[in-house]
């Protein structure tokens, strides 16, 4: 079998089994085993090895359960860095990195910012800010140690010159302050939502970083104690959610409360300045 037939073939199989983007994602897992790029499988020659195959049928059955793409690959980019990822943490997401280039937009004047990513996961928020700020320094903040292992390894790998720093902590029970920034993807799936997910999501993804059970709201509370003057509070939220979420912020005494949108055009980012 040649590297353009396994594609066809494992994209038929995963059509089959329901998975949303077959032949892209057949392409990721062959250029995978196969330490290609996705484009140099259209000019890859030769029959694949007994070897080759046999991780070839690993990979699909892997996805054709629906396990995340990411998940069989080890690794997801994001930004400019490439993470690696497994069921300890969820996916990094696109409209995160709005997260990202509202957070860089915020502290970008300042020379060497503070910064707390809360619910760090997979490190992506404060790994990304770490690298493309020079001056930043995180703390990446987590309670659970299983995230926070890996999320030092992606760390170790991002090349960011110790301005991160990983500290197991649930919420700010142990974080020392103040801050220029505080920034945080919280858990944001209402229970009741949780059956109609994907799954992908549903049957992979920690539940603990998924569903809500009012961190938003002790995010944006806590918060306040950790802020200097002036300083920037940035979440995440669900879409259709963002103008609750801005309301809580001024409810807390936050100013000049901003809705981003996501790449999709939902308002999937809310920002408030603390007095």
């Amino acid at each position: 079998m040649r590297p353009l037939e396994a594609v066809h073939g494992m994209a038929r199989e995963l059509d089959e089994a329901g998975v949303p983007s077959p032949r892209v994602d057949a392409e990721h897992l062959v250029a995978h085993v196969l330490g290609l790029s996705r484009s140099e499988l259209y000019v890859a020659e030769g029959e694949l090895s007994e070897e080759q195959l046999s991780r070839l049928r690993s990979v699909q059955e892997r996805r054709r359960l629906r396990e995340p793409l990411a998940y069989v690959l080890g690794e997801w980019g994001f930004r400019r860095l490439t993470l690696r990822v497994d069921r300890r943490v969820l996916v990094p997401r696109p409209e995160t990195e709005v997260v990202v280039e509202r957070c860089l937009a915020l502290v970008g004047d300042l020379v060497d910012p503070s910064v707390l990513d809360v619910g760090t996961g997979s490190g992506a928020i404060a790994l990304a800010l770490a690298d493309e700020h020079a001056g930043v320094r995180v703390t990446a903040v987590d309670r659970s140690a299983e995230a926070l292992a890996l999320a030092e390894a992606n760390r170790a790998r991002s090349g960011v010159d110790g301005r991160v720093r990983m500290l197991q902590s649930d919420l700010f029970a142990n974080v020392p302050g103040p801050f220029d920034l505080v920034v945080s993807n919280p858990p944001y799936v209402e229970s009741a939502e949780l059956g109609a997910l994907e799954p992908e999501v549903r049957l992979w993804e920690p539940r603990e970083a998924l569903v809500d059970d009012g961190q938003t709201d002790c995010i944006a509370d806590g918060a306040r104690g950790v802020l200097r003057a002036g300083g920037w509070l940035v979440l995440e939220c669900a879409a259709g959610r963002a103008d609750r979420v801005a309301g809580l912020l001024r409810d807390f005494g936050y100013g000049d409360v901003r809705k981003t949108p996501d790449l999709a055009g939902h308002e999937r980012v809310v920002e408030g300045r603390w007095p």
